[in-house]
């Protein structure tokens, strides 16, 4: 196990989303996002609020780290669900013994790999063709 007062830096990544997270051992469960708090820079909505704290709700290490998130591109969803990763990662890298396995068996350490499909030519989007008309 590592050091309680060794910083364990981890990246987190979903979609065009891109979150570096600092996780300290032995804080109060404090979790700042771009300088913020979590609940103020993520709106309250319950979903993203629920979504960042799912890591530390699985490994019940709820009030025993401090978290410092800085995250940029993509929209709000995107980028907690980067948060989430991240933050399971750090947890992970903590603890590889007891939390990853934890954390793997609902896939929080895995990047989830879907992104956008770009456009084609000849195409109205990447999929979607336009309008035939017969006569």
């Amino acid at each position: 196990m590592a050091k309680t007062s060794k910083v364990v830096v981890s990246r987190g990544a979903r979609k065009t989303s891109i979150a570096r997270v600092f996780l300290k051992p032995g804080g109060r469960g404090e979790i700042t996002v771009n300088g913020k708090g979590f609940k103020e820079y993520f709106g309250n909505v319950f979903e993203l609020v629920e979504k960042v704290m799912e890591p530390f709700k699985v490994t019940n290490t709820l009030d025993k780290f401090d978290v410092y998130v800085t995250v940029r591109g993509g929209g709000i969803s995107s980028q907690a669900q980067a948060v989430r990763h991240g933050i399971s990662l750090a947890l992970s890298q903590y603890d590889s013994q007891t939390i990853r396995p934890a954390l793997r068996k609902l896939n929080l350490v895995t990047r989830d790999p879907r992104m956008v499909e770009s456009k084609k030519y000849g195409k109205v989007k990447a999929r979607k063709s336009k309008q035939y008309s017969k006569r």
